[in-house]
């Protein structure tokens, strides 16, 4: 099983990619950089591929250029993993710290769960944990009753996976880590491991911060369908994790 590791990364951030590049060299994994979109440097009104009335109605504030750079650039990590011959690849975003059993960890993940399509390596929380399978490195591996998971720092995907998330998320209607969970609306078979398989550096996400996601919500009134939606989310959710 071939393992691509790609690693999204904005070109201003040069000191990110030596410290990953560095770690990758110095422990032997080939590791390609995917040049990251800034959001930043793209006007809301040249946005492509993004359906915003959706996104307002299933998160209830506006979206943010940081949100956007990184929903895109990990539409174009899909599409470079395509172009290689790789079986899996594994797709981290450049503050996970790369560690020398992570490769041999994802390849025990998918021989584990064959019939996935994503598995997610690092979430900011994990409620509800529901086990498919063990992996032979001792990896529990299954989903969550309970989300969102969060965080699409350190993931894989199978090449179907690949076809299939770019077919159905290629349009932006939630945040990458939201859109990539719910499998049970693009159809994907989702799978999460109950601990990380990996850890992230202080820098953090280049994002935003959670104040600016404060000023950026709706009043209270205006959310109410994104209540009732997370709501059925909810109960959906449950239902997938039951069916792994």
């Amino acid at each position: 099983m071939n393992v691509a590791i790609l690693a999204i990364n904005l070109d201003r951030s040069t000191d990110r990619w030596g410290i990953l590049a560095d770690r990758a060299t110095a422990l032997g994994l080939p590791l390609t950089r995917v040049s990251a979109v800034d959001g930043r440097q793209v006007p809301g009104t040249e946005r492509e591929a993004v359906d915003d009335a959706a996104f307002r109605r299933n998160t209830g504030r506006l979206m943010l250029p940081g949100e956007y750079g990184c929903y895109r650039s990990h539409i174009k990590a899909l599409n470079a993993f395509l172009a290689t011959d790789g079986d899996i690849a594994l797709i981290i975003e450049d503050d996970v710290e790369l560690s020398a059993d992570l490769k041999d960890r994802v390849q025990a993940a998918f021989e584990a769960v064959p019939d996935a399509d994503v598995i997610k390596f690092f979430n900011h929380r994990v409620v509800g944990f529901r086990k498919t399978n063990t992996s032979r490195l001792g990896d529990d591996i299954g989903r969550a009753i309970h989300g969102p998971l969060g965080s699409s720092a350190c993931y894989a995907v199978s090449r179907p996976g690949a076809a299939l998330l770019i077919e159905h998320l290629t349009i932006m209607r939630y945040p990458w880590d939201a859109a990539l969970e719910r499998g049970w609306d693009h159809g994907g078979h989702v799978y999460t491991t109950r601990k990380h398989m990996a850890n992230i550096t202080r820098g953090g996400t280049t994002i935003a911060t959670r104040d600016i996601y404060r000023t950026v919500k709706f009043p209270k009134w205006k959310r109410l369908g994104t209540y009732v939606r997370r709501l059925r989310d909810d109960f959906v959710r449950l239902a997938y994790a039951l069916r792994a």
